[in-house]
């Protein structure tokens, strides 16, 4: 079972993205203006106030960026519900900045959501602070009562599309929202299984793979899995043949700090495999030392894995190449998408620059 969020998604929230609005620190805040379903009425960041959001980080959002909570609160067109933490910095700690936003947040009615490491919940000075009818939701939780996984997922009618990675934040959940929304239009049974952060605030459900011993954590996600295709929570009942499961993506292979990738894979017994990777990168971000390997290496080690510990015998193959090419030109963006495609044979595309419906029309097979 997977954690019922208390945040709904018709109540308006203010952002706390204290120096993460224009770079990746602030992902998880940039994801929910880019693709929440809350209102967002303000955006705190004291390094960007007075700016617009198109100006700071390119997204069309009408949230006036302010210095402090007080700011929000008085410059807010509708009053918020929830300050949620945007930020998602190393090691998931709290700055002392934001934790400061925090305590106002609750001293003035407001509930909080919470995706890092710390629990807010446990703070006896926070929790002293939360007032009637509000709470803290550290949504970075291992679930009660997961097991061991055993591959139940490969008995789902369904098709399931995990999203892989050659880095960390290169875009796995952007990349499986806007496939959602392009499924979505043609009319497809699409949902999206959130594993981090973002992905469950923005979609309302899923496990924060992180949060979870390793021994349980292929079981974790197959649950996650096993819970959407069921749709009970969602109201949308169970998933047929010619539904789609969009599994978000979660660290590296390549990257020697992340272990998220193989409890994916035996969680979600994917059908489908989508290749992200951030164009002209050559290395793991930080670790200059450690090239990215080749595309074509990383395809045919990922497809290697993807059929070990598979009750059907199905060795699932990368369809497509969802390519970042945000830090690109125009110009630049064309050439990488074709000398992308010209290296693995794969369609590639930009699904945030050019839309998704390419990487949907690779999958529709």
């Amino acid at each position: 079972m997977t954690i019922a969020p208390p945040l709904q998604p018709d109540q308006p929230v203010v952002l706390l993205l204290h120096g993460g609005s224009d770079n990746l620190s602030g992902k998880t805040g940039l994801a929910m203006l880019r693709y929440g379903r809350n209102p967002v009425v303000a955006v705190v960041d004291p390094q960007q106030a007075g700016r617009s959001l198109q100006q700071v980080c390119g997204i069309d959002h009408p949230a006036p960026l302010v210095a402090c909570l007080a700011d929000a609160l008085a410059r807010a067109q509708q009053a918020p519900q929830v300050a949620v933490i945007g930020l998602a910095p190393s090691g998931g700690v709290l700055p002392p900045a934001v934790r400061r936003e925090v305590a106002a947040a609750l001293a003035a009615g407001l509930s909080v959501a919470n995706g890092l490491h710390s629990r807010l919940g446990a703070d006896p000075e926070l929790a002293a602070l939360v007032q009637p009818g509000c709470w803290i939701w550290d949504l970075r939780q291992e679930p009660a009562g997961l097991q061991v996984a055993a591959a139940r997922a490969a008995a789902l009618p369904c098709r399931r599309l995990l999203a892989v990675g050659s880095d960390m934040a290169v875009g796995k959940m952007s990349a499986c929202l806007e496939l959602q929304a392009a499924a979505q239009r043609r009319g497809i049974d699409a949902r999206f299984v959130g594993t981090g952060q973002a992905g469950i605030l923005i979609s309302g459900g899923g496990v924060a793979l992180d949060a979870v011993r390793v021994d349980y954590a292929a079981g974790a996600v197959e649950a996650a899995v096993l819970e959407s295709a069921a749709g009970e929570h969602s109201g949308l009942g169970p998933v047929s043949a010619a539904s789609w499961l969009l599994v978000e993506g979660q660290g590296s292979l390549a990257h020697p700090g992340s272990t998220a990738t193989l409890p994916l894979l035996r969680g979600s017994q994917p059908t489908d495999l989508l290749l992200v990777h951030r164009a002209g990168q050559r290395h793991i971000k930080g670790l200059p030392e450690l090239p990215v390997p080749p595309l074509p290496q990383l395809i045919a080690t990922v497809e290697a894995l993807a059929g070990l510990g598979r009750p059907d015998g199905l060795r699932p193959r990368i369809r497509a190449i969802a390519l970042n090419t945000g830090q690109l030109e125009t110009s630049q963006a064309a050439a990488a998408l074709a000398a992308a495609q010209s290296e693995t044979g794969l369609p590639c595309c930009d699904p945030v620059r050019l839309g998704a419906e390419p990487l949907l029309e690779a999958l529709v097979v």
